[in-house]
């Protein structure tokens, strides 16, 4: 019996069963589905992630007093906090790197501390941020509103503040806060910008939309804190970023212990986060591929009943010739049928989701896992048919005419 023969029979049997059917294909459809939305959510957050890098700054190391980021790049909870409190980093090493020359482009320092702003009864917590104006371009942090601060501000010991976008939003609703007045643990700010929103703060980092930034003169005299929290290098490019981590390590040697600062690449963190996100992908396309496997054994259940229902058929087929291969491969080709119209049907359900789920989420489907998932549920109708189809094939064909 030929193939195509096979197969339109295998179809006319699947057209004359609809609902039974599609409700046997249900398990492989909402098995594609999973994984398809599963993969795409988990390739949406790398793909957000890494934007947010982006957005914080191209090219950046970070100087940070102790070792409060582990060498696999993970931030180090425990040392941080003594790390702050005892930092030596001083004004005066952000001054050297500064003169330290090519490949450093630009070092910025911070100091931070918690801060409280507060505005005609209204009030915010935030991290008061002392800096100078070339945060603005190593931080990818233009003002949105107003202007960011700069030399003269600095230098004059001016007491103006640039808030964030959640900073704006409490203290300022509806209104534009450039020009007003606002009070930041006890002393007097004018706001002279509404820095650009980053909407970060997820993965357990800062709330960069909280942030308060102050000259870095006025937070050492008015705020009281005169140590550095970190000290930010922009490379001149990326190729020179191993270069310039050099440079940086051998300048503050000259002036601090080893144990004293710690160098970091922002791109070791990122790729760290990205391994987790990768690893928490599979395991999720890992778990919704056990529907799949599910969906498999509806097929094989049906399947089962087919073979029962269709006994004298199958009795038949084999007096007028149809060898125990035909019988078999038909079977075959209706379970692989079904699993593949499921695995069709899910892609589409998928896509459609994930397209629906963007408006959100940068949520990405990957051809990989359409493909794998389609290929998965694919094999899942052969696997689960075959034990069907040779239950069919063995039949007697003087038993299988003889059934009721």
């Amino acid at each position: 019996m030929k193939y195509a023969t096979l197969t339109r029979t295998a179809m006319t049997s699947i057209l004359r069963n609809k609902t039974r059917s599609f409700l046997t294909t249900l398990g492989v459809i909402i098995g594609v589905l999973s994984v398809i939305l599963l993969t795409s959510i988990g390739n949406g957050l790398t793909v957000f992630v890494e934007q947010e890098f982006q957005d914080l700054g191209s090219n950046l190391l970070i100087v940070t007093p102790g070792e409060i980021v582990s060498k696999e790049g993970g931030f180090n909870s425990q040392n941080a906090a003594l790390s702050f409190a005892t930092s030596k980093l001083t004004l005066a090493d952000s001054e050297a790197l500064s003169r330290a020359g090519y490949p450093i482009t630009a070092a910025v320092p911070l100091i931070g501390v918690n801060g409280e702003a507060r505005n005609e009864g209204l009030k915010r917590q935030g991290m008061v941020v002392g800096t100078t104006a070339e945060y603005a371009i190593v931080r990818n942090t233009p003002a949105a509103k107003g202007r960011f601060l700069t030399a003269a501000d600095v230098g004059g010991n001016r007491k103006v503040v640039v808030i964030g976008d959640k900073i704006a939003e409490v203290l300022f609703p509806g209104k534009n806060p450039v020009g007003q007045s606002i009070t930041i643990n006890n002393t007097r700010f004018e706001v002279i910008g509404v820095a650009e929103k980053k909407a970060a703060g997820g993965f357990g980092g800062p709330d960069i939309d909280s942030f308060m930034y102050v000259p870095i003169s006025v937070a050492r005299s008015t705020l009281g804190n005169d140590k550095l929290m970190e000290i930010l290098v922009q490379a001149g490019s990326k190729s020179a970023i191993t270069e310039t981590q050099n440079l940086i390590t051998r300048t503050l040697s000259k002036r601090l212990d080893a144990k004293d600062f710690a160098v970091t690449d922002q791109t070791e963190i990122l790729a760290t986060i990205q391994t987790i996100l990768g690893t928490l992908t599979v395991g999720l396309a890992g778990i919704a591929a056990i529907s799949l496997v599910v969906g498999g054994i509806g097929i094989m259940n049906i399947m089962l009943v087919a073979v029962s229902e269709r006994t004298r058929e199958i009795g038949l087929r084999k007096a007028l010739g149809a060898t125990p291969t035909n019988i078999m491969m038909q079977f075959l080709i209706e379970s692989a049928a079904l699993s593949t119209l499921g695995g069709l049907i899910g892609i589409g359900l998928g896509i459609l989701g994930t397209l629906g789920i963007r408006a959100f989420f940068p949520a990405t489907p990957a051809l990989n896992s359409i493909l794998l998932a389609f290929g998965v549920s694919l094999a899942t109708g052969i696997v689960f048919g075959v034990f069907p189809a040779r239950k069919a094939a063995q039949l007697s064909p003087i038993e299988a005419l003889r059934y009721e």
